[in-house]
């Protein structure tokens, strides 16, 4: 029997960027006709141990010391433009000489993109966020042109408006995905991002975790700040989302037992909270203000929080709200959020979060921190209105957002955006997306 031909997937080492990926791969080994191998650094590689029906994981030497805490933004950066590049060449050009499709590379690592074209393999890009967040990026040569940003990515006014079309809701620039830690580190960002848009430009194609986020013309017209150069979109979002993966593909170890606590509390009656595993949370002081607002208010939550943060509580507090609490340092994200009891979910609005709460059908409060977090609050709240923002955590902005996201209003929405999503019509078009994209690179 003849080998099957593989299909290289490489995501950008974070959970938000590791999970989509592998998913994807779940998929691709489905259709049957390639072999999935998705290629990992060496410190993610030791943290996971994915078993997916069909896919291979092999790890690629990173050049670093693999301790604790995780390596930061710009070591990891600096081992995929050094280390892992020399190591993806090998594996192509000898390893797996002949034998390889194509690479699928997340623009975050946009590194292989100039590797497969080295070695002549033909190469696609994935989008792990929302389209809406590309065309954010993929502006960049237009902000700048027009003075909205600086050279170096700074805003030149941060109350100034940005809307990407009239579908789009609006933002200020304060809102853009770079513009994280000190003034150093965001021009550092912007660097990294302006760097991603030009490898990408002459991309054929690119796959990205979405559906369509409003009007089906966003997709079928050319936005107004994309360049010629741009690659043709293919949204499969809601295959990736509902691809089956087995366990292992967490970074950090779940704590099932508050599902067994769910079991216990009424329906509908608790609040989830997690503000994801990206960047650093809320900062201790936000800690010990949702923590007391938490405590006050009696509501049933279950709360993810990492250790480091835990010096953010007050003293005695995981004793003293046990009875209607429950803290976990990492959760089984999707369980928790289709049990029946989790009435909504208090939300950073990282995408994948975002994805799921509309899968299970819980509405959102939205407390967004960093990168695209803000665009996606702002379709969150404004544009499919299945959630609203709140801008403290006291307990009357709780409360008051609880009993917001309460009206029926919310659920129909929710309900109906999770149809377009999920249903058959979604369904259809992902899948047909992706049988364009397969069948392209097999002839």
């Amino acid at each position: 029997m003849k080998e099957k031909k593989k299909i290289i997937l490489i995501p950008y080492p974070a959970q938000g960027h590791v999970t989509p990926m592998l998913k994807l791969a779940a998929v691709i080994a489905g259709l049957g006709r390639f072999q999935p191998v998705v290629l990992t650094p060496e410190f993610i590689h030791r943290r996971i141990s994915p078993r997916i029906h069909g896919v291979l994981c092999l790890p690629l030497p990173d050049g670093l010391d693999g301790g604790t805490p995780p390596p930061d933004f710009f070591a990891v950066e600096r081992a995929m433009e050094e280390a892992m590049p020399p190591a993806l060449e090998e594996l192509l050009l000898r390893e797996m000489a002949g034998g390889v499709a194509c690479v699928v590379a997340d623009l975050l690592a946009s590194w292989a993109v100039e590797v497969a074209r080295r070695c002549g393999v033909t190469v696609a890009g994935f989008w792990p966020a929302m389209h809406a967040t590309y065309r954010l990026v993929a502006a960049i040569p237009h902000l700048v042109r027009t003075g909205v940003i600086s050279e170096n990515g700074c805003p030149r006014n941060p109350s100034d408006p940005i809307s990407l079309s009239s579908q789009d809701p609006i933002l200020t620039t304060n809102d853009l995905p770079w513009l994280i830690g000190s003034s150093k580190a965001r021009v550092s960002r912007f660097k990294f991002w302006t760097r991603t848009i030009e490898r990408s430009k002459t991309l054929q194609f690119l796959l990205v975790n979405t559906f369509s986020e409003g009007s089906e013309s966003i997709m079928q017209q050319s936005n107004k700040f994309d360049s010629q150069d741009s690659p043709r979109i293919l949204e499969v979002g809601p295959l990736i989302m509902q691809a089956a993966t087995t366990s292992g593909t967490t970074f950090w170890e779940e704590d099932t037992s508050c599902l067994d606590w769910l079991d216990n509390q009424n329906v509908g009656s608790v609040m989830y909270i997690s503000f994801g595993s990206w960047v650093s949370p809320i900062g201790e002081a936000k800690v010990r203000a949702l923590a007391s607002a938490l405590e006050a208010s009696r509501r049933p939550f279950i709360w993810v929080l990492g250790p480091a943060w835990h010096r953010g509580l007050p003293d005695g507090y995981t004793t003293r709200v046990a009875a209607h609490g429950r803290i976990v340092q990492w959760a089984p994200q999707l369980e928790v959020l289709r049990h029946p009891a989790v009435r909504c979910y208090l939300t950073h609005c990282g995408w994948n979060s975002t994805m799921e709460a509309i899968q299970c059908k819980k509405p959102l409060l939205c407390y967004p921190i960093a990168g695209d977090q803000f665009l996606n609050c702002a379709y969150i709240v404004n544009s499919w209105k299945i959630g609203v923002k709140i801008e403290r955590f006291g307990i009357e902005d709780i409360d008051n957002g609880i009993r917001k996201v309460e009206d029926q209003k919310f659920r129909g929405r929710i309900e109906e955006l999770n149809e377009k999503l999920f249903g058959k019509e979604g369904s259809s078009k992902a899948m047909a997306n992706l049988s364009t994209f397969i069948t392209e690179i097999n002839t």
